[in-house]
């Protein structure tokens, strides 16, 4: 029998990336609420530090901003809140996420953002030959190289990585 071919999901973040000519390609996986990063990589069959996560956060006057962070690491929040001259930077409450962004909590993707916020990336993302990131959606990740990724959205690299 063949194989269904699936339907890629026609988000936000895949009109950003069209409009941008940018050259991608699309992973559906079966999403599991909590699975993190360690599902989408296992179901890809990829290295959890090359998926991509894409997290929320505000700075200590509430002003959101994205953190972009391999699967397998955590973000130093004191070291990036120096790094970007804030007091503090702290995760956003999941329904103040999901107004700044435009996404679902576990389908945020840095692309096609509904509030215009500045996007810092761990330095050692540009590393990587290739990326795998929310595209806008539960269950759904584009890969792309990290030169698309900085070309699309303007991101600022950042050591921001828990030592």
């Amino acid at each position: 029998m063949a194989k269904k071919k699936l339907k890629m999901p026609v988000t936000a973040g895949v009109r950003a990336l069209r409009a941008a000519g940018a050259e991608f390609s699309p992973h559906l996986y079966a999403y599991e609420e909590r699975g993190g990063t360690s599902v989408s990589s296992a179901a890809l069959g990829v290295d959890e530090h090359a998926v991509i996560k894409t997290l929320v956060m505000e700075d200590d006057a509430g002003v959101p901003l994205v953190v972009l962070m391999h699967g397998d690491c955590e973000v130093a929040t004191g070291v990036l809140a120096r790094e970007i001259g804030v007091r503090k930077v702290t995760p956003c409450r999941p329904d103040r996420a999901e107004k700044h962004s435009g996404y679902q909590v576990g389908g945020t993707s840095p692309f096609g953002l509904r509030t215009a916020m500045p996007i810092y990336a761990e330095r050692t993302i540009a590393q990587l030959p290739l990326v795998f990131i929310n595209g806008g959606k539960r269950g759904f990740l584009v890969s792309l190289s990290p030169d698309v990724l900085v070309a699309v959205t303007g991101l600022q690299w950042v050591d921001a990585a828990q030592p």
